[in-house]
């Protein structure tokens, strides 16, 4: 029992680690499940010695877990994304997994496991790390785990490992912009975003878009036509003035604690659009278009 209650204290924690290891919160959980066996075998082994630093011991184990899963997942892109194609190796841009919450604000669930603010931007940007460098960036820069601790977990040294880290540390520095603080002067941003597309006001789209504002959509298998990146106010404009229509069946929502909008229409979630304001401007948009993601989201608190 001692040992199910250390494990349950720390769990709002390990999730955090895993979502921001995976990007996928289905993967986050099934990372934290298996921590948990590994706990509940080593607490049954003949050895049975205590575990002297349970909380960090929990971590190491979830993100080996994490490594294993990023590992497995094949071949993934290591540079930014062409900004005109989805390049010639079939790939297609991916958005991790939202965190969709009420405008009105987070639970206590959701707030643990976005206790430092990652948006979706960040994750975007994270999985154009190799697995080694996410890991040891996300340990060290977002858990403050030590590079000691983190080495034997990449079979590397103290000295390489941390090179992983401020490798990965100057990619996302260079792609991950950090937002705007006041989370009213950001929902007034998006929401004139939303207006101008309704109303087919083109100067107004381009007037709160940031000059370098990078808009990415995963439409996943179900919809290839909206696997698309697009970069500068022209291009993201125009999409966003062809799409004004969509603007009837918008709700108002949190996106990984950043205002953004849920589309649903006829009853079912057509987008998940989260936005992220610097300087008073749009500067990346990140839409989740996957028909078959959007149906495995829990959109009630949004759609009432």
């Amino acid at each position: 029992m001692q040992a199910t209650e250390a494990f349950e204290a720390q769990r709002p924690r390990l999730r955090a680690v895993a979502y921001r290891m995976l990007g996928s919160l289905a993967e986050a959980d099934d990372a934290v499940q298996e921590t948990w066996l590994r706990l509940h075998r080593t607490q049954e082994s003949e050895s049975g010695e205590p575990i002297e630093n349970l909380g960090g011991w929990l971590t190491t184990v979830t993100a080996r877990v994490c490594l294993n899963v990023l590992r497995s997942r094949g071949h993934r892109r290591e540079e930014p994304y062409d900004p005109y194609s989805s390049d010639v190796d079939g790939s297609t841009p991916h958005i991790p997994d939202p965190i969709v919450s009420p405008d009105t604000g987070l639970d206590p669930e959701h707030e643990a496991l976005l206790a430092d603010s990652v948006g979706l931007a960040l994750l975007v940007v994270l999985d154009t790390l190799t697995p080694a460098e996410r890991v040891a960036f996300v340990l060290h820069d977002l858990f403050a785990v030590s590079f000691d601790e983190i080495a034997p977990l990449l079979d590397r040294t103290p000295a390489t490992t941390r090179q992983l880290a401020s490798r990965a540390r100057r990619r996302v520095q260079g792609q991950d912009p950090m937002p705007d603080p006041d989370l009213a002067r950001q929902r007034a941003v998006v929401d004139a975003f939303f207006a101008a597309s309704r109303e087919g006001d083109l100067d107004g789209l381009i007037a709160v878009l940031d000059p370098d504002v990078v808009l990415r959509s995963d439409g996943g298998t179900s919809r290839p036509r909206l696997n698309i990146v697009l970069r500068g106010p022209q291009a993201v404009s125009q999409q966003a003035y062809a799409s004004g229509r969509l603007s009837a069946y918008m709700h108002r929502a949190l996106i990984n604690g950043t205002p953004g909008a849920v589309v649903i229409a006829n009853g079912k979630p057509m987008f998940v659009m989260a936005f992220t304001v610097r300087g008073g401007r749009i500067v990346a948009m990140d839409i989740l278009a996957d028909v078959d993601r959007l149906e495995a989201l829990d959109l009630s608190a949004v759609a009432g």
